[in-house]
């Protein structure tokens, strides 16, 4: 393996970014783009659509070349289909983008590096390739011994509910208030954003838990690592990461995270959404193997489809329901929640 034109252990996401949409016309499938236009505005200098895209960051569209001419340093790719991997207009993209003089990022399933054409291109170019979803190696298996520390893990209804999100506000809440706080990526948005972490979805299943043992090690300095759910127990494709992220993450505090125009579980039409305080129980019932005293701290709401007074009644309701702070992270803050996490777990 090489130093240069191909991803190497200490290949890294560089940049300022141009942000690839590529034909995304759902959302949901341009998250890992609109992750980081959100929590790192400063490193997106645009977005490249291609002419069939409907969806938008809002950020200038640029032509790749313009792209790197505006002083991009890196192509992410930000948009993913249901199984994650590269269509062939993708793949003459990311072609396209190393010989404009750009690296590329990205953290869709199939990999750049497994694509002799990507390889040869920036090979030739000498520019590198980061795969986000690319797992370090050497994840032992989960053990469950207790270690020092405070970990609040969020968990979810579905997927792209908001769970990294909530930990990424929660982190600079806590900072906020002078308290030491860590985000602790496990998928390939939050990873880009943080700079590292483990994709958890990434990992052989045995190892699932012993990655998120990895990821929030033990520490002695009274502080909280927020580290990022997966998933949900309640979605039949994906539950088994969200149960080892449990189990792994020995989290002192939970919140969950849901969405509630949602009627179905993501992709899976014939699955409603879960009760949440069935959702909530589930969750509980699953940390309290690796530690019994596990708390639930706070909800946290994905309101971006509903009208403010409806979001703020919703709030008010479901919080009722469990006697707990419940907020949108990104048009509420987690204030109240971040109250409520410290009064449990007094310094």
């Amino acid at each position: 393996m090489s130093e240069q034109g191909e991803e190497t252990a200490g290949a890294r996401a560089n940049p300022p970014y141009l942000l690839y949409l590529g034909s995304a016309t759902d959302e949901l499938s341009i998250k890992t783009a609109r992750g980081l236009a959100h929590w790192r505005p400063a490193q997106c200098l645009g977005q490249h659509r291609r002419p069939d895209c409907t969806v938008s960051l809002g950020l200038p569209d640029l032509a790749i070349a313009q792209g790197r001419a505006s002083g991009a340093h890196s192509m992410v790719i930000g948009a993913a289909n249901a199984g994650g991997v590269m269509d062939a207009q993708t793949i003459a993209d990311a072609i396209a983008a190393l010989d404009a003089g750009l690296h590329v990022v990205s953290g869709l399933h199939q990999r750049l590096r497994d694509q002799p054409e990507i390889v040869a291109a920036a090979r030739r170019n000498g520019l590198t390739l980061f795969d986000a979803r690319a797992p370090q190696p050497g994840i032992a298996v989960g053990t469950g011994k207790p270690r020092l520390g405070r970990r609040l893990l969020t968990v979810g209804t579905d997927c792209s509910v908001g769970k990294m999100y909530t930990a990424l506000a929660l982190e600079q809440s806590l900072r906020r208030r002078g308290r030491p706080a860590d985000f602790r990526a496990t998928g390939q948005t939050g990873i880009l954003i943080a700079g590292s972490g483990i994709p958890i979805d990434a990992v052989v299943a045995d190892f699932v838990s012993g990655a998120a043992e990895a990821i929030s090690p033990a520490r002695d300095d009274d502080g909280w690592d927020l580290i990022e759910g997966q998933g949900s127990l309640f979605h039949p494709s994906f539950a088994g990461v969200s149960l080892g992220l449990l189990h792994g993450s020995q989290p002192d505090a939970l919140v969950l995270c849901h969405e509630p125009p949602r009627r179905h579980m993501r992709g899976l039409p014939d699955y409603p959404m879960p009760d949440l305080v069935a959702c909530m129980e589930a969750n509980l019932a699953a940390a309290r193997l690796t530690n019994p005293t596990v708390k639930p701290v706070g909800i946290a709401l994905n309101t971006s489809r509903m009208q403010a007074h409806e979001a703020a009644a919703t709030c008010e309701r479901i919080g009722a329901w469990f006697g707990l702070p419940c907020q949108d992270p990104v048009s509420m803050g987690v204030e109240s929640i971040t109250d409520h996490l410290l009064a449990c777990f007094p310094a």
